[in-house]
């Protein structure tokens, strides 16, 4: 990514992640504004203007503030999957199309990746990957709509990105995924070392992302399923036929986030 482009994460909601992406003159695009009101107060505060408007999905702590950014910017486009519940949009968009800007200078590849929902899509541009709510920092989403298999598939494409994208995922979860990625990789330092790091973050109230696919890689057990630890967490709660299966795998970590509680 240029070093003339800033990454803005705007806090919203309960734990959510508006991203805000702005060059040295101070256009922005805006990913997955879920109120309209913290993106107004920043685009204020930090003298931005604002260029368009990226959505991954079509849950509502995604896209509830477009209506109230569009009364005050009626002009904006708003780019987003082919999914009828979206009615903002001014751009549908397909797996494998680019979305292009010249002010900021930023072009993205349309990456479709459900699971979470069936049309969820990601952006990748610009030394970034927004993620919406299919790869969190050390976890994954919820299959509110998808498969495991198709899930499995998604962030499989995400996680072949280049090591050094930038993850911006939707929500601030990451203290929690850690508990419980510790709990089925506990000999995993790389994971030992991120937990510690989330949480003096945290402690500062700073947010712990974006952060490198490299280091997802490296820690998130959803990224790890065909790994020799969590081969060996899910061979302890499947059958042997079933832990070779590596959708199988998935499914069984994913059912065990569900369930997880931290002590």
């Amino acid at each position: 990514m240029s070093t003339s482009m800033r990454i803005i994460p705007v806090p919203a909601l309960a734990d959510n992640y508006i991203w805000l992406l702005a060059d040295a003159a101070g256009n922005a695009l805006i990913v997955d504004p879920g109120e309209a009101a913290p993106v107004l107060a920043t685009f204020r505060r930090e003298r931005l203007a604002p260029a368009g408007i990226l959505l991954t999905h079509h849950h509502p702590d995604h896209i509830g503030g477009v209506p109230g950014i569009l009364a005050q910017h009626p002009h904006l486009p708003v780019v987003a999957p082919h999914d009828p519940r979206i009615t903002t949009a001014t751009r549908r968009v397909s797996d494998g199309e680019r979305v292009v800007f010249s002010a900021p200078d930023a072009g993205f590849d349309v990456i479709e990746i459900p699971g979470h929902t069936l049309s969820h899509i990601a952006f990748h541009g610009a030394g970034v990957v927004f993620a919406g709510d299919t790869m969190f920092s050390v976890g994954c989403g919820r299959l509110f709509e998808g498969t495991p298999a198709q899930m499995l598939a998604s962030l499989d494409r995400l996680a072949a990105l280049p090591d050094d994208t930038q993850l911006c995922c939707g929500h601030e979860y990451t203290a929690a995924n850690c508990a419980f990625a510790l709990n089925v990789d506990p000999d995993n330092v790389a994971l030992r070392e991120r937990s510690d790091a989330v949480r003096s973050l945290r402690s500062r109230g700073e947010p712990t992302l974006p952060i490198s696919l490299a280091m997802e890689r490296a820690t998130n057990p959803f990224l790890r399923v065909d790994s020799p630890a969590l081969r060996a967490a899910c061979s302890a709660a499947l059958d042997a036929d079933a832990a070779q299966d590596r959708v199988a795998r998935f499914a069984w970590l994913r059912r065990a986030k569900d369930e997880f509680r931290a002590a």
